[in-house]
């Protein structure tokens, strides 16, 4: 009760709680084993999540100190290979449906996540990412589909970590699944957390 009073004072006098009080929102920190790239429109940084079983060998993301449980968020984009031959082929047509999960550090899933979308061209990529060999110094390899992923962390962690599960791809030829470890699978950028300082 004399904690409650105390901030209820502290708000009172200074018109702001403290800062130990306040919910703070800022990029997260994290470890990704392999990047994509930087956005050449958006300006993110792109990382590819890959399939695996044990969360250390995932995208590592490690918390601050914090009082309470952690808002992760993050958006989740299918990994498409972009081909002009394809396009003009009329054959470019796939629908992708990418699995991942959010764990803690001992390999407990918090959270399932799933994003699909379907390519026909161009216009459905997200965004073009640099520093590969084509027009324009860009890579094949680009987003495609946005899904806004929020998971709530218990208070407990100190450290989550994303691993891809399973891939599904659908397109003139038949299906296509993946669940071999160490591949790419989906890409994830704009990765925040929200929690309460220490």
């Amino acid at each position: 009760m004399r904690c409650l009073l105390g901030v209820i004072v502290w708000v009172g006098l200074t018109g702001s709680a403290p800062a130990w009080a306040q919910t703070r929102t800022e990029p997260a920190m994290l470890a990704c084993p392999s990047l994509l790239g930087e956005g050449v429109q958006t300006g993110r940084s792109f990382c590819d999540v890959l399939t695996g079983r044990d969360v250390a060998a995932g995208i590592l993301i490690e918390l601050p100190p914090h009082r309470g449980a952690v808002t992760l968020t993050f958006d989740l984009h299918n990994r498409h290979t972009y081909s002009e031959e394809l396009i003009a082929a009329n054959r470019a047509y796939r629908h992708y449906t990418a699995t991942i999960g959010v764990l803690t550090e001992d390999n407990t899933l918090l959270a399932r996540a799933v994003v699909q979308s379907e390519f026909r061209t161009a216009a459905d990529l997200i965004d073009r990412v640099s520093g590969g060999a084509g027009p324009g110094g860009v890579k094949a390899v680009a987003p495609t589909g946005i899904e806004s992923i929020t998971v709530t962390i218990p208070a407990e962690e100190t450290t989550v970590g994303i691993l891809g599960e399973r891939l599904t791809v659908l397109h003139a030829d038949g299906p296509d699944n993946f669940t071999t470890p160490g591949r790419p699978v989906a890409v994830i950028s704009n990765v925040m957390l929200r929690y309460r300082p220490r």
